[in-house]
């Protein structure tokens, strides 16, 4: 009988369509070069242990922890027609030191 491991599964075609696209601006950019974190754009029912798993699997590097944040959407206006954007979720991927992603070298 094999020991317990405190990875959980999950389903690796779920993990394929977790991350939506990498967030470039130019924050994106300091975070990036001052803390080693990633910013990507995620589905809005993704978790943080899900996320985590996903850019483990999908970059091959080692993720330190991840935070989320929701992005609401801007309300807009087309004359007197007032409408909503759609909100999104956002994850902070930190990586563990000396680990790096490179979106241009990945394509």
């Amino acid at each position: 009988m094999s020991a317990p491991t405190n990875t959980p599964k999950f389903n690796p075609e779920r993990l394929l369509t977790l991350i939506l696209a990498p967030v470039i601006s130019e924050k994106s950019t300091r975070v990036g070069d001052t803390y080693e974190q990633v910013i990507l754009r995620v589905v809005n029912d993704a978790t943080k242990p899900e996320i985590k798993a996903a850019v483990e699997m999908l970059f091959k590097v080692e993720v330190e922890s991840v935070s989320v944040l929701n992005v609401h959407g801007k309300e807009k206006r087309f004359g007197r027609t007032i409408g909503r954007r759609r909100g999104w979720k956002k994850a902070y991927v930190s990586l563990k030191p000396g680990q790096e992603i490179n979106f241009a070298q990945e394509a």
